[in-house]
């Protein structure tokens, strides 16, 4: 099999289970935002995080797989084997009530950064952030499941308890806002 196809060259992509779309569409911008996360994870993972964060994160890799496969399948494509479910976001706030527990409690915003492994995090979160927008752009066009929705909102919240525990376990901590400096 070839990379390259030359099918695109003419500004357009291909979807799971057939039909083409342009690359600018807002279905497009969503499983491509999911995508980069899905990068993003594999670079918190290079950055050396503690086991019980790299379960999570390898995991987290797999269902962006399966989310981004969803968007790229409008109409109900044979990504119905591997859709997330409400079990996915109820799984996902007992794991941020589980690395929350071992942290300080907040008492201002934090600012990106900190540890090399809790500084990708954030930026892990921020794409996420991102993904979610266009999820919910890709919504206001074309059905999407509010499972779906839930699911990268909560991957947003956990990917920024992980940041807060990847510092956590560096010694270095948040990093504190201040709002006058």
């Amino acid at each position: 099999m070839k990379i390259y196809t030359r099918s695109g060259d003419d500004g357009s992509t291909g979807l799971f289970g057939g039909g083409r779309l342009p690359k600018n569409d807002v279905r497009v911008a969503a499983y491509g935002a999911v995508d980069e996360l899905n990068a993003q994870l594999g670079v918190c993972r290079a950055a050396g995080q503690a086991a019980a964060i790299e379960a999570v994160l390898g995991r987290l890799q797999h269902e962006m797989f399966s989310l981004g496969a969803e968007l790229a399948s409008p109409g109900g494509a044979p990504a119905a084997a591997f859709q997330l479910a409400d079990a996915d976001v109820t799984r996902l706030e007992q794991e941020i009530d589980a690395f929350e527990q071992g942290l300080p409690p907040l008492k201002a915003f934090v600012l990106p950064g900190g540890s090399p492994a809790g500084a990708a995090l954030h930026v892990a979160r921020a794409v996420c952030r991102r993904a979610e927008r266009d999820m919910v752009a890709l919504a206001q066009t074309a059905p999407i499941r509010p499972e779906v929705l839930r699911y990268l909102n909560r991957v947003g919240d956990l990917l920024f308890v992980l940041a807060r525990s990847a510092n956590a376990a560096s010694g270095q901590g948040d990093v504190p806002w201040e709002k006058e400096r």
